[in-house]
């Protein structure tokens, strides 16, 4: 789920998809998709308060002092001296006297192009092939109506912070949702006679959609949003996570070490948010000792996270994240889910006498390759019988298709335009579940 892991799962999908059509009269509910953990670019800029951690980042600092640049995505982050530099800037840090997160000092950061698909489709422009991520299911929009910045919009945001519970404040993730909630108003009434929009939204990006409907009132979510078309979202956190936490995560590429990025990625809000969730995993181990060590469940997180040696990660983990994801509210927004299954996924970590700086042997079960399925149905377990108290809800499995793929998928894009169109037309069927 960290950024550098998704940007390596794009760079080894290379899939197709295939043209639609559809009557430039036909009225268009408005769309607007958000990316998920890595998926739109984003900028940086460094000022004298920045203090480089070595020479190669002094030299790469002096070059680059006071201009603005582009820190995700930058292909040359998978050279470890880069490496290290890339990650003390993606660095954030949490104040306890803030109760919140925020930058490495000297370093400021923005997300271009808000409201625009343009830092969506591609992580790196001059690199498209490698660093495509909305690119195709943006052209399949546009070949069934959908025009940029008339029926299409993005919203990409900082996916290093998260959202947390109540009263505590998170100053990052409370002002993308207005952005987001501002630009959803404006997508409506500005240029599309009032029509609700359609929310597409992949894997984090699901999660920050739920909140921002709970978050505002029936008749908004009523006046404003159609339809929820949630893509390989992780309800319930993924096992992945822990690792992550625990040895640093690159994919297994050779020229990262994941060493290198576990502070980084440690640091991260967001990762916090995607950490196994209690209610779906239960008590089951995910992380398992084959010496007569500890095992840890969903239910142990505060005593993984101090074991591993992250306690500075217990507070905010507890107080801001656990009642966050602990009940799904339903928003009585229509949705549906489309989720990949079939794929190996981690759902077990068994660790050695090397402890948690060696990567650990993995047990894998059901999922996307990167979300367990029970997280990924996670709405389908606890919302069953919702459909009478006003919360209409779908699923659609796809075998074989993984977490990124899902957005070059011929068969999910196939589905996702037929939903469009029916919801378009005023004739969408919901069913609970279907297998493709």
């Amino acid at each position: 789920m960290q950024a550098l892991t998704l940007l390596l799962l794009f760079m080894a999908l290379s899939l197709h998809i295939p043209l639609s059509s559809a009557s430039s009269e036909q009225q268009l509910h408005p769309i607007i998709l958000i990316p998920g953990n890595g998926g739109n670019q984003l900028e940086a800029r460094l000022s004298s308060e920045y203090k480089p951690s070595s020479l190669f980042c002094k030299l790469s600092y002096v070059r680059r002092r006071n201009e603005w640049f582009r820190i995700w995505f930058d292909p040359s982050v998978v050279v470890a001296p880069i490496t290290k530099c890339f990650a003390e800037r993606m660095m954030l840090y949490y104040h306890p006297e803030l109760d919140d997160y925020r930058n490495a000092p000297g370093v400021e950061t923005r997300v271009p192009y808000f409201g625009s698909t343009q830092g969506i489709r591609y992580l790196d422009p001059h690199l498209k092939h490698i660093s495509e991520y909305m690119g195709t299911l943006i052209t399949s929009l546009e070949q069934i109506g959908y025009e940029e910045n008339h029926t299409l919009f993005g919203a990409p945001y900082d996916f290093r912070y998260g959202l947390a519970h109540g009263s505590h404040p998170c100053q990052v993730g409370t002002r993308y949702l207005q952005d987001l909630k501002n630009l959803i108003e404006s997508a409506s009434n500005s240029t599309n006679g009032g029509r609700p929009v359609i929310l597409i939204a992949h894997s984090l990006g699901g999660l920050f959609a739920l909140q921002l409907l709970n978050r505002n009132p029936p008749s908004w979510r009523r006046q404003y949003v159609k339809h929820l078309i949630a893509l390989s979202v992780p309800w319930g956190g993924t096992v992945d996570e822990m690792l992550t936490f625990a040895s640093g995560y690159t994919l297994g590429v050779p020229l990262v070490d994941p060493l290198l990025v576990r502070g980084e990625q440690r640091s991260s809000e967001s990762n916090l948010w995607l950490l196994p969730s209690p209610k779906p995993f239960g008590r089951k181990p995910l992380v398992m000792s084959s010496n007569g060590g500890k095992n840890y469940s969903a239910m142990d997180m505060a005593e993984f996270l101090k074991d591993i040696g992250f306690g500075e990660g217990v507070g905010p983990y507890e107080g801001r994240i656990l009642p966050l994801v602990e009940e799904l509210v339903e928003p009585e927004v229509p949705i549906t889910c489309m989720v990949g299954h079939g794929v190996d996924t981690a759902e077990g970590l068994v660790y050695g006498m090397g402890g948690f700086d060696v990567q650990p042997d993995v047990v894998y079960g059901d999922g996307d390759g990167t979300v367990n399925l029970n997280s990924l149905l996670r709405l389908e377990s606890e919302w069953s019988g919702s459909a009478s108290m006003g919360q209409d809800l779908k699923v659609i499995k796809f075998r074989g298709v993984s977490h990124a793929g899902i957005l070059k998928s011929p068969a999910a894009h196939k589905e996702i335009v037929r939903v469009i169109s029916e919801i378009n037309s005023d004739s969408l069927i919901l069913y609970g579940s279907r297998n493709i």
